[in-house]
């Protein structure tokens, strides 16, 4: 990045105020989308105002797991970049991250200049979003150019916002999901212990769910109990 983009770019970012943030969580399992009013002074006039409306998209958010590191290909990073993923596989068992992507929707913008202060613009605006009652629209006053790096700090907001309560719904979904699976292990066991014939589809089961280990001595009991 050049030094006149990066400035821009930290310019931008700390010359944005978010005014509203979204009351609302992001979606755990499916993408939301949050309304934005994004409003910049326009630098040759004080009393123009750019009032931007659009939709930023944020994409059903994702963990990356240990695992899933060690599986990635890390490509231009190099190999210590591999040796950390392979690493952070191994030993980091613990480690939950969740990963967010957003897209910014500018076919849906709606862009118009107001001439008036700033102050009064503003007002109106809030007036307006307030009667909506939307749960995830947001207000930001920002830097007319460069516009689309505002809106990253209403990202930053609405993934610190939500990052504890999707972290939440995910280890949720995962007890379920492993409580459903011992459950269906559990019948599957009973199932074979009546009928020996069921005893192989069972050890596919447990091998395909990498469960072979947790429950090897109590497969072998059932297969010495029903003389297989």
């Amino acid at each position: 990045m050049s030094d006149n983009r990066q400035f821009d770019f930290w310019y931008a970012v700390n010359n944005t105020e978010l005014i509203k943030v979204p009351s609302g969580h992001l979606e755990t399992f499916g993408d939301t989308v949050v309304n934005y009013y994004l409003l910049c002074q326009q630098m040759d006039s004080i009393d123009k105002v750019v009032v931007r409306e659009g939709h930023l998209k944020a994409l059903k958010p994702a963990i990356i797991t240990p695992q899933s590191l060690g599986q990635m290909d890390v490509g231009d990073l190099g190999a210590d970049a591999q040796q950390y993923a392979d690493w952070l596989r191994e030993h980091a068992n613990d480690l939950r991250i969740i990963q967010y992507g957003f897209t910014l929707q500018k076919q849906e913008l709606k862009e118009y200049v107001v001439t008036d202060r700033m102050d009064n613009v503003l007002d109106r605006v809030k007036a307006e979003v307030d009667a909506l009652d939307d749960p995830l629209s947001s207000i930001l006053v920002g830097v007319n150019d460069p516009w689309e790096v505002c809106l990253m700090k209403l990202m930053v907001e609405l993934v610190q916002h939500s990052a504890q309560s999707n972290m939440q719904d995910f280890q949720q979904q995962s007890k379920d999901m492993k409580k459903r699976l011992s459950d269906h292990i559990d019948q599957a066991f009973l199932e074979a212990s009546r009928d020996s014939s069921k005893i192989n589809d069972l050890a596919e089961m447990l091998k395909k769910n990498d469960l072979w280990s947790k429950y090897e001595d109590r497969f072998f009991a059932l297969v010495k109990a029903s003389g297989s």
